[in-house]
Order: C-alpha cells, then structure tokens, then sequence
C-alpha cells in the first residue's frame, strides 16, 4: 500500500537587509473632510496581483477591539499566498493584506506586537480585540519581532503543539534550515530544550553560519543524499517535503521513536509515501499551521515568543514604505516588512 500525502501549506522565503535604528511614535491619519477620517493602505483587489496603495476610511473598532498604530508588518510567505485566493483561508474581495505587526495601542502609547491572521495588517490603522495582541518587552526591536514573528511562531508551535512526551535535550533535524523559518526553527529548538540541532539545506556554507550542530548537504539527485546523520533524531521539522521528505522517512534507518512535522513545501506539495515506511519504522506524522492547533492554545504563546527575541540572533530585514508595495511585492529574496 501506498499513501499519498499532498501538502497545501506555504512554504517560507529567505531573509535580507537593512532596519532603521530608531522608532518615531506616529502622528494620526489624514483627512480628506472632518467628517470622514481616511488613511493608506493595501488593498487586493484581484486575486494573483499585486496590491494596491490607497486610501480608506478609517475603521471604527468593535466593541471588544483596540486601535493601534500600525508601525511595522511582514511580508511573510503566507501574505503572499493568502493573496492568490488559493490558501485555505483566503477570504473575499476586496481585502487588506498583513497577518500581524507591530504598532502602538492608540489608547497608551504603548508598543504591542497584533495578530491580524488573515487579513489586516498592511494598513495605518488596525482595530484588534485585546486576546490579539501582547506588549513588546523593552529592548525587543519591533522591525525583527515584524519580519520574523510569523515564522518563528511556526517551529514554536509545531514543538510546543504538535509534540508528545519530547525526551530531555532532544535531537531534532530541521529540514531547510536555511530558509527564513528554518533559521529561526534552529534557534527555536534550543530555546526549546533541543540539546542537538541537525541542518539539512542544499546551501552548505549558509547552513554552517545558521549555528547547527550536524549538517545534511542534499545533492541535486535527492536520491543521493545522505541522510544517515538523522537517524537519532526525535523530532523533525520539515520546510521542504515533496520528494526530500519522502527521502528521509523511506531511507534513514531511525534508532528511537521520531516524530515527523510538516510545516512548509519548499521542495514541493505532494509526497509518495509507502505503506511499508510506516509498518517498519516508530514514526508519528503530523503537521503544524492554524487549524492544526487551535488559538486558544496560541494565546499564551506569544509573550513568551517575543520574550524569545531579546535571545534570538539578529536577522536581516529590509524596511520599505508601504507606498512601495507593488514594486517589492514579488521580492523574495529579502525579508520585507513595510511601513504604512
């Protein structure tokens, strides 16, 4: 028997560049009348293109919501996907883009990090209910917490949620580990407990400055590869899967109980998995994103990730105005976080 295994979960893009020094509190949105305040944002407006720069109104908040000042927001892998109408949590036209970002609550002043997911947060003003949002702890920078919150919360959640019973100072081999979320799921899994990080990229001399213990150097054939230094691992976090997971699961012999999470598909969306690699192995497979764990179980999460960044290595971004939008939308080769 064979099982085929098709993944629709975003893959995740490589980091870059440059972030300002400093953070200026920001002054209230425009007004075309004083009757009928507006402000910039995106807006998508055809599934597939990039958005718009625009003005609306602005939004009144619910009775449970907050108005913040949005200072910061990522263009993760996932803004992009969300906007080809394609993801499973696409919504309707016409939309704001942004799944989270950094601002300041309108009602203090204060520096908070939102949650936004799926839409919202590339916009000068954003209402968020309270259990959407944390405040930064002093010395965090808002531009690293926007360009790399998202996918750190993706390694976190997948070993704090999609995990059981892990053994103290595990191994765990992180699969892309050069990828914007792999090198952050590196730094994840120590803060986590990890006592052994195994990276496995095709890029060796990025994968050894990423601070991994042991490294996998996959080949052009994936047939080729050798994997054998994952045969301790308890853990796997896999950014890749298509034929590389298909790969690891069949051909390394593992010598304890693994647990296989797929988190992203940057080798691919579909694997061919026989039945006979789970008759003969200790292997649990399953995968980390929303829907696999719930918000509830999110929530308590998020201070003690932005906590994590005052230990996290400093990560390149680049900071754009959000005016720009267009032309650095289908930039992926640099970490992007705009600034309405």
């Amino acid at each position: 028997m064979n099982i085929h295994l098709k993944s629709t979960s975003p893959s995740h893009s490589n980091p870059i560049v440059h972030q300002p020094s400093s953070i200026k509190d920001h002054s209230e949105p425009s007004t075309s009348n004083m009757s009928e305040p507006v402000m910039h944002s995106a807006l998508v407006t055809v599934w597939g293109e990039a958005p718009k720069y625009t003005q609306v109104p602005v939004p009144s908040p619910a009775e449970d919501e907050i108005s913040i000042k949005v200072i910061c927001s990522g263009l993760h892998f996932v803004v992009r996907s969300l906007a080809t109408g394609n993801h499973y949590s696409s919504g309707n036209l016409p939309y704001t883009p942004g799944v989270d970002g950094v601002g300041r609550r309108l009602s203090d002043n204060k520096l908070v990090y939102f949650i936004s997911f799926p839409s919202g947060g590339f916009q000068e003003i954003i209402n968020v209910s309270s259990r959407k949002m944390a405040e930064l702890p002093d010395g965090v920078n808002p531009y690293q917490v926007a360009g790399y919150a998202n996918p750190v919360l993706s390694s976190w959640m997948a070993l704090k949620a999609r995990t059981h019973e892990m053994p103290e100072n595990f191994t765990v081999l992180v699969m892309g580990a050069t990828s914007a979320s792999g090198k952050v799921a590196v730094e994840v899994a120590r803060v986590m407990g990890a006592g052994k990080v195994i990276g496995m990229s095709r890029n060796a001399e990025t994968l050894v400055e990423v601070g991994v213990d042991e490294t996998i150097i996959l080949q052009k054939d994936i047939s080729t590869t050798d994997c054998s230094a994952a045969a301790g691992a308890d853990v796997i976090l896999d950014y890749l899967y298509g034929p590389v997971a298909q790969h690891v699961l069949s051909t390394v012999k593992f010598t304890r109980p693994v647990q296989y999470i797929h988190i992203g598909g940057l080798a691919g969306t579909e694997m061919m998995l026989p039945g006979s690699v789970l008759r003969s192995k200790n292997l649990t497979i399953r995968g980390a994103g929303p829907g696999s764990w719930s918000r509830e179980a999110m929530r308590p999460e998020i201070p003690k990730i932005l906590n994590a960044f005052k230990t996290f290595k400093t990560q390149k971004v680049k900071v754009v105005p959000l005016s720009q939008i267009e032309e650095h939308w289908h930039n992926k080769d640099e970490r992007i976080v705009f600034t309405p």
